[in-house]
């Protein structure tokens, strides 16, 4: 594999990867996951993602409604497969890493591995869309996002860099926002699995403004 790739479709992606479960973290095409990697297991994970070349991790959630063993959690059936761009090591045996987005995929299914890390025989072909940057950006209505995100910034005392936000594009802002949002497995697990950045956008807007109200209501003004 070059040293940059350039992944065009989903036949260029293999169908056996590593997945890396971890509740709340969302992963997007394109967009970027600091990862702080310390567990034995995901160490040796992470080595052989370079070893084999392709340096790729499938981001994926756990499903706490369908475990029954919380030492091997169940699985949401959709996660985002990221590839190593970015790693230092930190002199105390982690890896700090960052993984950049390249496609969603749905598990076919969990396959049995000697490695101590999990790994799923996946398909990429639902979201073959993904291969194609901003696609349907033009769709989404940035004014009410935008509108979403001061009212929660005022709620919550925050500040941003807005400069950068008005030069962001539609796709950049929707995913990036829909990533650093504080809001739960569920809330994530459906802006992953939105079929276009316009539902993506307007789920985190509807999440955004419940999420407001209900602190509203109970005169907690905090973020939680």
């Amino acid at each position: 594999m070059p040293i940059n790739a350039d992944y065009r479709g989903p036949a260029e992606l293999p169908e056996i990867i590593p997945v890396f479960p971890l509740p709340g973290a969302l992963l997007l095409p394109r967009g970027q996951m600091p990862l702080n990697i310390f567990e034995p297991r995901y160490l040796a994970m992470v080595d052989d993602s370079l070893r084999d070349g392709h340096r790729l991790i499938g981001m994926i959630q756990p499903d706490a409604t369908h475990t029954r063993n919380e030492e091997r959690p169940a699985l949401f059936r959709v996660g985002c497969v990221g590839r190593i761009t970015q790693l230092a090591e930190s002199g105390d045996g982690r890896y700090i890493l960052e993984l950049t987005g390249i496609s969603r995929f749905r598990v076919i299914e969990e396959i049995s591995a000697l490695t101590a890390y999990r790994q799923c025989k996946v398909d990429y072909f639902p979201f073959v869309d993904d291969f194609t940057a901003r696609k349907g950006e033009d769709e989404v209505d940035r004014a009410a996002l935008l509108e979403a995100l001061t009212d929660f910034l005022k709620a919550n005392n925050l500040q941003v860099d807005w400069e950068g936000i008005e030069r962001a594009p539609n796709e950049a802002l929707v995913n990036a926002l829909a990533m650093m949002s504080p809001y739960g497995v569920a809330e994530k697990q459906a802006m992953l699995e939105a079929p276009d950045l316009k539902t993506r956008a307007e789920i985190l807007i509807a999440v955004t403004e419940m999420d407001l109200a209900r602190k509203r209501t109970s005169g907690d003004t905090g973020l939680q």
